[in-house]
């Protein structure tokens, strides 16, 4: 079984560990104590992005990057009211009906445990009953006075979902597996590459800023310059009530995504076609991604450096994506593990001037 291949643990460990958009100092710190003794080297540039290698003994070997954005969506404190209420900015896109009674927490010189709040419906007008509650009507109760808050918490403090990772049937589910289970995966492909001789030298990045605008792989893009460049992400599996098969973006467990386009890319055909032929010939289940919104870190590794690289992506199904609660399959999970390797060793296969 799938799962039998997964460190729940480690990925529980990831996935549960706080990094808004320009807050990834806590996981990128546990990812570089993951990997430190696994890589040749690693870095982390000046916008915070985490960059592992592993070399190459290939002389003047390409570059072949993977990104996997380390960023969860969440909040920013604003201000904190006389009675202790805190107001926020949000980081990254959220649905706002799904914020309801969310439990959350306040990242300050000490951690504090909030509830998302809001008018409740008794007190609310007919008309009020009948629209979504925005952004702007949410405030965090954490139970404390405006003098204790302001004790542990400042103005531009971040706040995170709190979850924990759960098993729920045959599928993991918890907060922000957006982008964690992606990062876990390239984790365990930097792992599996230790002791492999590689035709390119291999760059795992972990990005920060994915959620408000795909900055850090903009810098990372540019600085590592990547001869082939492979995005990370997650995708919306629409196998659910409500929606027809010709609606669906993917399927939960039906294996890894290799993606076509979304709304930033149009992915090279070359590197479309080549992770195609790689998963048939390895038996590596997988299914196509025509997404006709939103974007990846795939932009950036395409265009950031000078000439250009040869970029695709690969993305995990997902439900209830940039909701309280996002679920993954494991099968899906291994398949994109599985073919992040056999790509990186095969490369030398692929049509550059077609």
């Amino acid at each position: 079984m799938s799962l039998d291949r997964i460190d729940m643990p480690l990925l529980k460990k990831i996935s549960e560990t706080s990094g808004a958009p320009g807050f990834e100092k806590n996981v990128r710190k546990l990812l570089i104590e993951e990997l430190k003794d696994i890589v040749d080297d690693y870095y982390v540039d000046n916008m915070g992005n985490l960059i592992t290698i592993k070399k190459s003994n290939t002389a003047n070997a390409k570059k072949f990057m993977f990104a996997a954005h380390m960023d969860e969506i969440g909040f920013m404190v604003k201000y904190i009211d006389d009675n202790g209420y805190i107001r926020f900015q949000t980081l990254g896109g959220f649905d706002p009906k799904t914020l309801t009674s969310l439990r959350v927490k306040v990242h300050g010189k000490k951690d504090l445990l909030g509830v998302m709040g809001c008018k409740p419906i008794h007190s609310m007008s007919a008309a009020e009953r009948q629209k979504v509650v925005t952004n702007e009507e949410y405030f965090i109760d954490c139970g404390l006075s405006k003098e204790e808050i302001e004790k542990h918490v400042k103005i531009g403090d971040s706040i995170t979902r709190w979850q924990e990772v759960e098993m729920i049937g045959d599928l993991i589910n918890g907060k922000s597996l957006d982008d964690r289970v992606c990062v876990y995966a390239l984790v365990e492909v930097m792992k599996a590459l230790k002791n492999q001789d590689v035709p390119v030298d291999v760059y795992g990045v972990f990005t920060v800023q994915e959620e408000v605008g795909l900055r850090g792989a903009q810098v990372a893009g540019h600085g590592v310059s990547p001869d082939f460049g492979i995005a990370l992400d997650v995708t919306v599996a629409n196998d659910i009530p409500g929606l027809s098969p010709q609606d669906y973006v993917t399927q939960m467990g039906k294996g890894t995504s290799i993606k076509h386009f979304d709304g930033g890319t149009i992915c090279d055909r070359r590197m479309v076609e080549y992770l195609e032929t790689v998963a048939e010939k390895n038996e590596i289940t997988n299914q196509p991604e025509v997404l006709p919104f939103g974007g990846t870190d795939t932009a950036n590794i395409q265009r950031m450096p000078k000439n250009g690289s040869i970029a695709g992506a690969l993305s995990i199904p997902m439900r209830y994506l940039h909701q309280t609660t996002e679920m993954a399959h494991p099968t899906d999970v291994v398949a994109m593990i599985d073919l992040c390797v056999k790509a990186v060793t095969e490369i030398d296969r692929i049509v550059i001037n077609d």
